[in-house]
């Protein structure tokens, strides 16, 4: 119980801060997480919304079970055959696996199991920071992490966040949309944009060019495959808002403080691996509804069809068979981490006024002192 002395002394302490209704946001926020917004006077910090990791990181995903659509040779498991096979778990010590059959031989031309998740939320925008240890790899392996308009594809926009097949080294970056977005080669990117006998593949229209979209090459050789294992993994980016949609990847030795202590700030992870420009491609009407997606596939429509160039022994089928082949076709990862933005003025509104009289300060602190 508060002595008398003490209530008129925390209401003298108080005065000062309580006079004025407009308090500067610094003191109720952090410097290091709000932003200044490009389109106006207001600031923002990247709010946590979904984190997906440890025991639980499958409780907010769906296992799917439908053919591949990309025609791979592979069979998406359910949840239960996928946890009694061990081709999804959690380890001890908090890193989830997901995994492709890596002990059955098979006839050739017979599918290899595998998993595919797809998250429950749906998202419209957001910061996604995926920290993981591995991302599957090898010959005749395709896997990809990613977002997906849940119905009417392509027209709610697909991102592909981390993708690639074989023992490439690069990670490419795709966007898939409906007609009228297109990639722009002035927009601020460290990447290469992929190109089809020469020419850039800047439309992302997914119905024109045979579903090529427009994608960008990372130019880091620690983004993608054995290198990227070998440095400890590390970290990938998605910023998607009104300004756009820009990927950055960091391996391991490399990620951010402000990603490590958890007030991630895109700001300071200067230019970003990939990104599409608002002025070529309305990131928020072509991209809608988006779900996240782990996938792993083999063979198929590109880890298929570039096989027979891609350094690799035999053919895709023939190497399908062995499971020895594919010990390292396997996501590990650490957590998944959603963040959303959160816009606020750049002073306290008079909405929000903290303007309290004194009489009234000192009555709630008397009752507060006697309970």
């Amino acid at each position: 119980m508060y002595h008398i002395h003490e209530l008129l002394f925390l209401v003298a302490a108080f005065q000062p801060c309580l006079a004025f209704p407009k308090l500067s946001l610094d003191h109720l926020w952090s410097r290091r997480a709000t932003e200044v917004a490009a389109n106006n006077d207001s600031t923002f910090f990247w709010l946590a919304q979904d984190e997906y990791s440890g025991k639980t990181f499958f409780d907010d995903f769906t296992f799917y079970t439908f053919g591949d659509p990309t025609h791979g040779t592979v069979t998406y498991v359910n949840q239960t055959y996928a946890f009694e096979n061990q081709l999804a778990y959690v380890q001890d010590d908090g890193i989830v696996i997901m995994k492709g059959d890596d002990t059955t031989w098979l006839p050739e031309g017979q599918n290899r199991s595998s998993v595919r998740i797809s998250s429950n939320t749906l998202y419209n925008t957001g910061l996604f920071i995926l920290d993981l240890n591995q991302a599957p790899w090898g010959c005749g392996v395709w896997p990809a992490f990613w977002t997906v308009g849940l119905d009417n594809w392509p027209f709610l926009g697909e991102i592909d966040i981390i993708e690639g097949v074989h023992d490439n080294e690069h990670n490419q970056v795709t966007w898939h949309t409906g007609p009228g977005c297109t990639l722009s080669l002035e927009s601020n990117y460290t990447g290469t944009v992929v190109a089809s006998n020469g020419v850039p593949n800047t439309d992302c229209d997914g119905n024109a060019n045979g579903n090529a979209g427009c994608g960008i090459t990372e130019w880091s050789k620690a983004s993608y495959g054995p290198f990227f294992q070998e440095q400890g993994g590390g970290v990938f980016a998605m910023k998607w808002d009104e300004t756009g949609i820009a990927i950055y990847s960091f391996y391991r030795s490399a990620i951010p403080q402000d990603i490590t202590a958890g007030s991630p700030n895109p700001d300071n992870w200067g230019t970003p691996s990939a990104s599409l420009a608002p002025a070529t491609c309305d990131p928020l009407t072509n991209f809608v509804n988006h779900s996240i997606v782990f996938d792993i596939t083999f063979c198929g429509d590109w880890a298929g069809n570039s096989y027979a160039t891609s350094g690799c022994p035999g053919s895709c089928s023939t190497h399908l068979m062995d499971p020895t082949n594919f010990v390292n076709a396997s996501w590990s990862i650490n957590s998944l981490k959603v963040f959303k933005k959160q816009f606020i003025n750049g002073q306290v509104s008079a909405a929000y006024s903290l303007h309290v009289p004194l009489y009234s300060l000192f009555v709630m602190l008397v009752f507060f002192a006697v309970l």
